[in-house]
């Protein structure tokens, strides 16, 4: 079934085309990555699909009871809930069947506590309180409140976390709280605009597999290869404001969009050179300044006009070109950290961390978010205090710091002054010349930092580094705000670089490519790995294996004597969990039994000839009481053997 088509949808902002006849089909349990450079137009398609953006020509169709769920990349939201409060509004429709059911418990307690109850009026509320809870199970109501908590932990959120209000949280915390209020609201197509982008390697992995499972129609849009690879079976590329659909994951789509490509490439080099030819001839003709070659040449023109032009393929656009040079190289003890322990009042985030960066090692900081790796970072950099610890930069190394929201940039500086401001000795040219590398031209120089989006924060922060010239280079998230070209620009001038780096990063791909030592921060230290990201993977998946081949052993070490006595003690508690239960069934019939029968005696109290008769009521008022004593003792029996 086609969850949602667009045939021949186009959108304009002004003078500039975003999306020019874009057409495609989703069909139900699509899992599709949306991928292609910044400014392509992917976000705008999804604000197009959800009607937050109108569209200027096509067609835009839904499935009949489609319910859509879309999470912005950049959103905010004001509530004074706490974080599990929030999420659990999700299941407001269960929350309020929950609130019924104790109600109708309520009533029902009432009823049966009146001697003379009307006894259509309790099988009225027994019934409603029947259907009502067979409902309430039959949509998981006794389950919800435990996966709000585990979906919460899957993204990130401790127990002591849930109970914080939204309003304290960062920007990137809310996305969270976001993300989780979508993901239980299960709508049938769910459209995620960077849902990684605030999450450690371990919420990733969750989300991964959330993915994976989830039943319904997804479209992603992430700059996050090693994501991409493990939850979508489609990709669409948004390029020249057109879009190609691909099948496979993102890997399968690099193989298939190379072959594409040059493909394109070939036939518009072909072109240009054709056109080039006829506008040669064109030339020559006018230059004969002949009537019939006036005629000829016109009539060539006319031609060309009407010829189909090949948009410039993605190879020839420009990407941005740099490498890192250092003003000298560093001594072979680069960075020596002994024991550094980092609180806050009562939370401790880190103790014990112990480790030493040599030269040209380029090394992976990673561990879930709060652990405090920015902070260690800013630590190394003098901006925090240790509470215990030192640490020793060693002789010769000069220090570069990308912090991960770009905050070493000044907002009101124009691009130009940034990077001027801290090169004086360079020229305008020189200046402008490096901008343009990093694809500021002509009047974008002039912009200010305030109005540029996240990954062009990121490309002036990275020039920045490069010409800092230094041997030792700090990155805080560097690929958050980066798109595929970009990072793929950036992961190679990291591999040419010959100075030394640490990098905190939860982009796997990254990982994979750059580094080659991973460092696991623990609140209680630090644990290595002398490898990539797949490497420490294995070595964990190893590390699993093998602790459960250890339990195994335990188990199976035993000695024969042992396994008989085990196995003889565990006869003797099925035959007791048996007398047990048949003890308890006894008295559970018994109790039932007794019930009744007061239940009856109850009923003879209401006739007329028993309450109009002082002894016969007085008789079975007495049988009542002393079967009252007798249930009383069963149910003190029965708690006294449960217990």
């Amino acid at each position: 079934m086609i969850m949602l088509s667009c045939n021949n949808v186009s959108k304009s902002f002004g003078v500039e085309t975003i999306l020019e006849d874009i057409s495609f089909s989703v069909n139900e349990g699509d899992k599709i990555g949306i991928v292609g450079v910044n400014g392509t137009g992917k976000t705008t398609l999804f604000k197009v699909i959800t009607g937050i953006f109108s569209y200027d020509s096509g067609e835009i169709f839904t499935a009949k009871n489609c319910r859509l769920g879309y999470l912005e990349q950049n959103t905010n939201f004001y509530s004074e809930k706490t974080i599990y409060d929030e999420v659990v509004s999700v299941f407001s429709d269960l929350i309020v069947a929950e609130e019924e059911l104790r109600n109708l418990e309520h009533q029902i307690a009432n009823l049966s506590d009146r001697d003379c109850a009307s006894g259509d009026q309790l099988k009225k509320v027994m019934d409603l309180y029947g259907k009502k809870y067979e409902d309430f199970e039959e949509k998981n109501g006794y389950a919800y409140k435990s996966i709000v908590k585990g979906t919460l932990k899957g993204l990130g959120f401790s127990d002591e976390e849930m109970d914080k209000t939204v309003n304290v949280l960062s920007g990137g915390e809310k996305t969270r709280v976001l993300l989780a209020k979508l993901l239980l609201s299960k709508p049938s197509l769910l459209l995620l605009d960077e849902p990684t982008n605030h999450l450690d390697a371990d919420a990733i992995e969750w989300l991964e597999s959330f993915l994976r499972a989830y039943e319904g129609t997804i479209m992603i849009i992430s700059h996050d290869r090693y994501f991409l690879d493990q939850s979508v079976n489609r990709i669409f590329e948004m390029e020249n404001k057109h879009l190609t659909s691909y099948n496979g994951n993102y890997t399968d789509y690099q193989k298939q969009a190379r072959v594409n490509r040059e493909i394109r490439l070939r036939q518009y080099e072909n072109q240009q050179r054709e056109i080039k030819k006829q506008e040669e001839s064109i030339e020559r003709l006018k230059a004969y300044g002949r009537e019939k070659h006036l005629k000829r040449a016109r009539s060539k023109e006319k031609m060309l006009d009407k010829v189909d032009r090949i948009e410039k393929p993605a190879e020839l656009r420009k990407k941005a070109r740099f490498n890192f040079v250092l003003r000298h190289q560093s001594g072979n003890d680069v960075l020596e950290v002994e024991g550094l322990a980092k609180s806050y009042g009562d939370r401790k985030l880190f103790k014990d961390v112990d480790f030493n960066l040599y030269r040209g090692e380029k090394v992976a900081l990673i561990g879930p978010n709060g652990v405090g790796k920015s902070t260690l970072f800013k630590i190394i950099m003098g901006d925090e205090g240790q509470d215990k610890g030192s640490y020793k930069v060693g002789q010769g190394v000069d220090i570069a710091y990308f912090h991960q929201e770009q905050k070493s940039l000044n907002l009101e500086n124009t691009i130009i002054d940034e990077v001027w401001n801290d090169n004086p000795h360079m020229t305008q040219t020189e200046v402008r010349g490096l901008l343009g590398a990093f694809l500021f031209e002509g009047e974008d120089v002039f912009k200010g930092i305030k109005t540029l989006s996240g990954g062009e924060r990121a490309r002036i922060a990275i020039l920045k580094l490069i010409l800092s010239k230094s041997n030792l280079l700090l990155l805080d998230e560097p690929t958050n705000h980066l798109d595929i070209d970009s990072k793929e620009v950036l992961e190679e001038a990291l591999k040419e670089y010959e100075g030394t780096l640490l990098t905190i990063s939860h982009d796997r791909y990254f990982l994979n490519t750059v580094v080659d030592r991973i460092m696991v921060l623990k609140p209680d230290g630090v644990e290595e790995y002398l490898g990539n990201y797949e490497y420490y993977q294995n070595k964990k998946r190893q590390e699993f294996e093998k602790s459960q081949l250890v339990d195994m052993d335990k188990q199976t070490s035993k000695t024969k004597t042992q396994l008989k006595e085990e196995k003889r003690r565990e006869k003797e508690l099925r035959q007791i969990e048996n007398k047990a239960k048949k003890v308890i069934k006894d008295i559970e019939s018994e109790i039932e039994l007794t019930e009744k029968q007061i239940g009856g005696l109850d009923y003879m109290l209401c006739q007329e000839e028993v309450y109009t008769s002082p002894e016969r009521s007085k008789e079975v008022n007495q049988e009542k009481s002393d079967l009252e004593k007798r249930l009383a003792k069963l149910y003190e029996k029965w708690e006294q053997i449960l217990g």
